[in-house]
């Protein structure tokens, strides 16, 4: 049957067009839900659009996690067009991915616990400096294994 199958597209005229399927992604929101009433609004929205596998609303930390083939940009204006409410795209990470957790403009208040902002200063310099690697191998010569143990001994 495969060679069949193969020969039978040579044979066969198709106009239909194939569309370009959007990657399978996470989109996370930050969106002030005051009550179940909003969580409920918030939810609604984004559930009812297209692609949309799994919706995890976190009224704590007015965090909205959509995964599914969906795009980003279209969540967001979604959400902001149903329920008539400020959103954005979730500007924080975990704070032990920063190396400069401290630096102005990294701390944020209303951030949730254990998470800081998003900022490009907050991680270490890309380019070739002086100070770069040698930070990196001094750092390198302690074990977050086992802290009694250094490479230095």
């Amino acid at each position: 049957m495969g060679a069949l199958d193969y020969l039978s597209n040579f044979c066969t005229v198709t106009s239909i067009r194939r569309s370009k399927r959007k990657p399978m992604q996470t989109v996370e929101i930050k969106v002030k839900m005051d009550c179940d009433g909003c969580e409920r609004r918030v939810k609604h929205a984004v559930t009812s659009m297209k692609g949309v596998k799994t919706v995890e609303v976190i009224r704590k930390q007015s965090r909205v996690k959509v995964s599914g083939y969906v795009d980003p940009n279209k969540v967001l204006k979604r959400v902001k067009s149903r329920t008539g409410k400020r959103a954005e795209f979730w500007p924080y990470i975990p704070q032990h991915l920063v190396y400069y957790p401290y630096v102005a403009g990294v701390y944020d208040k209303r951030a949730p616990s254990g998470y800081v902002r998003n900022v490009v200063q907050a991680f270490p310099a890309t380019s070739s400096s002086s100070t770069g690697p040698e930070e990196e191998r001094i750092v390198s010569l302690f074990s977050d294994d086992n802290v009694h143990a250094c490479s230095i001994m």
